[in-house]
């Protein structure tokens, strides 16, 4: 089988690192075509930074990493910095990247790639807010039916919210996005804060990558060594919750997780509730479900792929 294409939307953030580390170690499952940056756990100038250094950590300078919007659709950013740092990759030693941003808009080749190639062939993977995936919808509405599948970290149930009592972080920053991607009609599968909580970046398993003693394995041991400190102490849990590489590791295998096929609403409205991922898990409206909604995954498997995937670079 020849690899899978996709394109990954991101903000850069040490979580959204390791899964772009994941994918450029998996060059024979999938085929990153370009990375999009976006707004979100710090502003477009640091995201767009972040991407092309942890290209370059990685080697592959080839990928092409575009600059996309700089805030959410009609409201104010707001940013991370008391999770990730003033960085967004605080944790390890950074450098200027040399490898330059790709010329043109983020928006602009979203949708020219899925034009360019066959329908139902290329998979866009968010890791941040939806701006630049709704922006491209609003735009150009014909490449909706053309997307294979949209995987996404974003937004919770049972686990309520991290940002606000109700809402998942990458969906409170731009509600409105998240309402416009939901409603497309494109497919979506949902890695939420229920199963992103239960993939902990302990200290075994952090030193395990830090034993690869490479330059991609320190890289990310000590930028978890940095993430882990905010979600240690907020949840009292044994390490930080490893969120964005669920997003790959669905891709490379799925049979890690499981969750079942639900309705997911987005609350743009309430000042209460704003963002909120409202999940009909229990089938308990008539709305037609519109995502698969993972609610578990094997942490040890994912670990093991991680770890080993790494190795390669």
């Amino acid at each position: 089988m020849s690899a899978r294409k996709i394109i990954i939307d991101t903000d850069p953030g040490q979580d959204d690192a390791v899964a772009i580390l994941l994918a450029l170690a998996s060059p024979e499952e999938l085929d990153l075509l370009g990375i999009t940056c976006v707004a979100g756990n710090v502003p477009l100038e640091l995201t767009g930074k972040n991407a092309r250094i942890v290209c370059e950590a990685a080697g592959r300078t080839d990928v092409p990493v575009f600059a996309g919007s700089k805030a959410p659709l009609s409201r104010h950013l707001i940013t991370a910095e008391h999770v990730h740092g003033q960085t967004g990759l605080d944790g390890p030693e950074l450098w200027e990247p040399q490898m330059p941003l790709a010329e043109g808009h983020g928006v602009d080749f979203i949708i020219e790639t899925l034009r360019a190639h066959d329908p139902g062939t290329i998979t866009l993977c968010t890791l941040g807010p939806l701006t630049n995936i709704a922006a491209a919808f609003n735009t150009a509405p014909d490449i909706i039916e053309r997307v294979q599948e949209i995987v996404m970290m974003g937004g919770a149930y049972f686990e309520v919210g991290n940002i606000t009592p109700a809402a998942e972080f990458n969906i409170y920053v731009d509600p409105e996005a998240a309402e416009i991607v939901f409603r497309s009609g494109a497919p979506i599968t949902v890695m939420p804060l229920d199963v992103t909580h239960k993939v902990l970046a302990t200290k075994p398993r952090v030193e395990a990558i830090r034993d690869l003693d490479t330059r991609v394995g320190h890289f990310t041991a000590e930028m978890l060594d940095f993430f882990e400190r905010f979600d240690v102490e907020k949840y009292g849990s044994e390490g930080g919750p490893l969120h964005d590489p669920c997003v790959i590791a669905w891709l490379l295998k799925p049979e890690l997780f499981s969750g079942r096929n639900v309705n997911v609403e987005i609350e743009t409205a309430s000042d209460l509730t704003l963002g909120m991922t409202v999940a009909d898990w229990w089938g308990v409206t008539d709305r037609k479900p519109n995502a698969l909604f993972i609610g578990d995954a094997d942490a040890d498997g994912l670990f093991n792929l991680l770890t080993e995937r790494l190795a390669r670079l």
